[in-house]
């Protein structure tokens, strides 16, 4: 009996000591993590603006995060080296501190764990410069001047500084605004000590800017929609991934198991592990085309299809810069890679309102921009067409309906018909609406999983009944 009873004790031992060893663990990659974005988002937030200064940071970039993560967050460990343009961030004393570095039009790329500071010379840079003539000109004024304010409608206006409130969500955090109607901004505002020229990232919706350029890749005959994406890791005899084609990623209908919705991707958001590394090795769940599941993966699969179909890497690189950004003047957008040099399109976008502004007016001038065709309307058709499988809440609720990296509002929404959307955590929304000729941008810091965030489908509203008063 006293043997068994060793025996237990023992075991009890072995048990607690590999919980602890598990929950160290556990608490030294959330140190890690966290050191991980805070790293990213200072660099960003300081190097995508010009040298904004780190202490505007605090309660906009490092608040609002993920609830395990905060505990570690705070500038005061962020160092900051203007000549490299890098920042680190330490964390552990047996390893480097995470370090992120700075790159012209592609913003910061987040070294992996253990990663030194020469490391960061490695990372791929953007090897072409804008042309010296930009798309910088459009609407009333320029792209750097805030209109007159007799220039601005006063009924939306009125709408505007209710954003700026509880108004439309307790804990919404505003940051900036603009409507643009029948080609003209008739409202603008931003926050103090944000304004035309300071980028936020913008989270999810970096998606539609994604399919947007992988739109212009179709109809440059580099990628076929209807076709297996190009992903030569799942072209082996036998691997059923080689089935899903680039409509059901642009779907959010790969069928790849994800580990919750959206997928959260800290592994490569903060982790500095590569797409890679981690995107591409998720095994099949569900059949391609018959599940929707919102997943960052799946946009970061269709980005890397298009990597592996341009098959060089500084063409690819150059790709939204040539083709998107640079033709319609969205010259503060910063599209950021991993540091193996593939877009994060799923989410790290930096980029301004007006920047934004001008992205949902492509759309509503359908695809045209000046005299050129940038992107065909058979694609703005497309993704603005509800996909073959939908989320639950749109089946059995009166949420919007699913694209191709957009969202699909209507009367369900209390907003016209034919109206679409591209979303972003923490309140950001490109709102295109062709019947009233409108686009709406709202930027926003709201917390992260909540409640009370921006309640857009009735700031929407309000806008576009405002601006039909005389």
């Amino acid at each position: 009996m006293m043997r068994g009873l060793m025996k237990l004790a023992l075991a009890g031992a072995l048990s607690l000591a590999a919980g602890l060893a598990k929950a160290q663990e556990t608490e030294a990659h959330r140190r890690a993590l966290a050191a991980g974005y805070q790293a990213a988002f200072t660099c960003s937030g300081v190097f995508n603006n010009n040298g904004r200064h780190p202490s505007l940071l605090t309660n906009r970039e490092l608040s609002g995060v993920y609830p395990e993560l905060r505990p570690y967050i705070g500038i005061e460990g962020s160092l900051i080296d203007p000549r490299a343009s890098t920042v680190s961030v330490s964390f552990s004393d047996d390893l480097p501190p995470r370090i992120a570095v700075w790159r012209p039009g592609l913003g910061c790329a987040l070294l992996p764990i253990g990663a030194i500071a020469e490391a960061a010379a490695h990372v791929p840079k953007l090897m072409i410069l804008p042309p010296r003539r930009l798309a910088v000109r459009w609407a009333r004024g320029s792209a750097e001047v805030i209109p007159e304010k007799d220039a601005l409608n006063s009924n939306v206006m009125a709408v505007v500084e209710k954003a700026f409130s509880a108004s439309y969500g307790d804990k919404a955090a505003t940051s900036a605004v603009v409507v643009v109607k029948d080609g003209e901004i008739i409202a603008e505002r931003y926050a103090e000590n944000f304004g035309p020229e300071i980028a936020q990232r913008t989270w999810s919706v970096g998606k539609s800017i994604a399919a947007t350029v992988i739109g212009i890749a179709v109809e440059d005959g580099v990628l076929k929609v209807e076709d297996p994406a190009p992903i030569s890791h799942w072209r082996k005899a036998g691997d059923p991934r080689g089935a899903i084609t680039l409509a059901n990623l642009l779907h959010m209908g790969s069928g790849l198991y994800s580990e919750a919705r959206g997928n959260r991707t800290d592994a490569i958001y903060h982790g500095g592990t590569t797409v890679e590394e981690k995107a591409i090795g998720m095994p099949l769940e569900a059949k391609p085309g018959a599940r929707f599941r919102y997943a960052n993966n799946d946009t970061l699969l269709a980005m890397r299809a298009l990597r592996e179909a341009i098959g060089d890497d500084a063409q690819y690189l150059a790709f939204p810069f040539e083709k998107l950004f640079w033709k319609i003047g969205m010259i503060h957008t910063f599209a950021e890679t991993d540091w193996n040099g593939d877009f994060i399109m799923s989410s790290q976008v930096w980029t301004t309102a007006r920047d934004l502004a001008r992205f949902g007016q492509l759309y509503l001038q359908e695809g045209k921009w000046g005299e050129e065709q940038i992107l065909p309307i058979a694609w703005i058709d497309f993704v603005r067409t509800p996909a073959p499988a939908q989320p639950q809440s749109a089946i059995e609720g009166d949420g919007p309906a699913y694209g191709a990296q957009f969202w699909l509002h209507g009367p369900k929404q209390g907003l016209p018909e034919g109206t679409y959307a591209a979303h972003g955590n923490r309140g950001q929304y490109v709102v295109i609406v062709p019947e009233a000729n409108m686009v709406i941008v709202r930027r926003g810091y709201d917390p992260v999983g909540e409640g009370g965030g921006f309640d857009i489908q009735r700031f929407a509203a309000d806008v576009i009944a405002a601006s039909r008063l005389e």
